[in-house]
């Protein structure tokens, strides 16, 4: 079986970590991990302060079981929707590694960026989160233990940078909330497997005549 398009693995990843973005005849499917879990971050900056953070075991089962219609962006952008949990055309689950996703876009727009290359990688927005922190050495960022959170949504990284962690007020149901998003850096790499068609003896022939 041969596919119509073509897909995206991540350069410096190891492994089941990959993203995978494929544009099929019927539209783009996209399945990897979102975030890793029991994995220290980079220096980040959270309500906390800076710290260094990591996302306990089970705390994305719990928030999938909990969060409700989690829909999916591009760069954090809530005007348009391009998937969600509620239809079925994103669907999330937590598994030894990881929050991992599987997406499926029709929106031509982002098909075109996927054909152009320009998805760079997974990022998503979190709120309510219960963490406990982990004091260390008097020269060493203290360690945030994120126990459990609620998913707002995923996001496709196009334009912005997506090694980053940020943080904003949003309202919910007129409640106001701490929106913390974080992002995964794996800049994808463009490999097609479309196959050009061979007008190797046509062009022969025209010589010829």
């Amino acid at each position: 079986m041969s596919l119509a398009g073509a897909f995206f693995i991540p350069k410096n990843t190891k492994g089941a970590d990959k993203m995978r973005i494929e544009v099929r005849a019927d539209g783009l499917h996209i399945s990897g991990y979102v975030n890793v879990t029991g994995k220290l971050s980079r220096p980040v900056i959270t309500p906390r302060g800076k710290v260094l953070e990591t996302i306990e075991e089970r705390a994305f089962e719990e928030a999938i079981r909990n969060s409700g219609d989690v829909t999916v962006e591009v760069d954090h952008d809530k005007t348009h929707i391009y998937a969600r949990t509620s239809d079925n055309t994103l669907t999330l689950r937590e598994d030894a590694i990881g929050l991992h996703a599987d997406v499926f876009i029709t929106d031509e727009t982002v098909i075109e960026l996927a054909r152009k290359g320009r998805i760079r990688g997974w990022s998503f927005g979190m709120y309510n989160v219960q963490d406990e922190m982990e004091s260390r050495g008097t020269d060493e960022l203290p360690v945030r233990h994120v126990k459990g959170l609620l998913l707002d949504h995923v996001s496709l990284i196009k334009d912005m940078t997506p090694c980053y962690a940020a943080t904003s007020v949003e309202y919910r149901a007129d409640e106001a909330v701490d929106m913390e998003l974080r992002g995964i850096g794996m800049p994808p790499e463009y490999i097609s497997y479309e196959q050009k068609p061979d007008y190797t003896e046509y062009e022969r022939r025209i010589e010829n005549l």
